[in-house]
């Protein structure tokens, strides 16, 4: 399946909170980190407008209030859907991130905990509330929530291939979507971890989980926090590495153009009962000693009712459709 190329210039008017991304050939994936990125492998993209930021809670409010959408955390699940789990565990709520004093083995549960009453509105359960972060990403968004947004604005969620020739920011062969080093001259470039991952943060009070849109240096297609901040949803489904170059040199991995978004299982795997999902652009949680995930070709596995207090999404608008071979 191939995805056209097209070197259109950018169409008007502009769609309101958008970049455009001009059309172009890539070197997507890595052949030098994680096995999952591998190999790097030519791609070409079709022009397409991105947002500039991610979806901030002020934006899903809005939707939200439009549509009376439920998100998935905030739905008791379904114990036919779950078999085998506990009936005290089918309760609403959401994974949230709370940093363990200290940490015995690599476990993720020392550092993860299902919150009951955790969602995009309650952040961290309990009594928490948006005051103060309504420019900050929307967390605690399932695939289907982050769908749902996209279909009611008239837009779509980006591929892997959209998302990462546009996280690259326009440099070629770079490491990190602003250039060679993660810290330039020592500046922060992007919202993550700082200190020793999970236990220690080395971050101002208060400053330790997302931050607003904009608040580190856009790439240079004059986007925010594609790195960092919050892992963002694709429409991909998830694979174990990317094509072989020789293959197909300019195909897109999986589901170009979201023209399975109503799958009910992953094609890929079909052996697994909920569908899969690529994340890109790491968190607040991608520490250099832990997940050296903030950058461009990295990505992530994750399972379409999943929402958790560190992945969110940003969406893109086609002006054509591009040939689906």
């Amino acid at each position: 399946m191939v995805l056209a190329f097209d070197s259109t210039t950018e169409p008007s008017p502009a769609p309101a909170g958008m970049v455009w991304i001009q059309g172009g050939r890539f070197m997507m994936g890595s052949d030098r980190h994680y096995p999952e990125e591998a190999p790097a492998h030519p791609v070409n993209v079709d022009g397409f407008w991105i947002d500039e930021t991610p979806v901030t809670n002020r934006q899903f409010a809005a939707f939200v209030e439009a549509t009376g959408h439920v998100t998935m955390a905030e739905k008791v699940p379904d114990a036919k859907n779950y078999p085998g789990a506990l009936p005290e565990m089918l309760r609403a709520g959401s994974l949230v991130f709370f940093p363990p004093k200290s940490v015995s083995g690599p476990e993720i549960s020392q550092w993860w905990t299902f919150k009951f009453g955790a969602n995009w509105r309650r952040p961290l359960g309990g009594l928490s509330d948006l005051r103060g972060k309504l420019d900050h990403p929307v967390v605690h968004v399932a695939w289907a929530d982050a769908r749902a947004y996209a279909d009611w604005a008239g837009l779509d969620l980006p591929t892997e291939a959209e998302w990462e020739f546009a996280a690259r920011g326009g440099l070629e062969h770079a490491e990190f979507a602003w250039g060679s080093e993660l810290m330039p001259q020592g500046k922060m470039m992007a919202n993550t971890w700082q200190g020793l991952f999970p236990t220690q943060s080395t971050k101002q009070k208060g400053h330790e989980r997302t931050t607003a849109v904009r608040s580190f240096p856009p790439n240079g297609y004059g986007l925010y926090d594609m790195i960092g901040n919050v892992w963002e949803w694709t429409s991909d489904f998830w694979s174990t590495r990317h094509p072989e170059p020789a293959a197909k040199a300019c195909c897109i991995p999986t589901n170009p153009l979201n023209r399975d978004a109503d799958a009910s299982f992953d094609p890929n795997l079909p052996e697994i009962r909920i569908a899969r999902r690529v994340l890109k652009g790491g968190s607040h949680l991608c520490a250099p000693n832990y997940c050296k995930r903030y950058r461009p070709a990295a990505r992530h596995a994750e399972a379409e009712d999943t929402s958790t207090s560190h992945v969110g999404f940003r969406c893109v608008k086609r002006t054509q459709e591009g040939d689906i071979r």
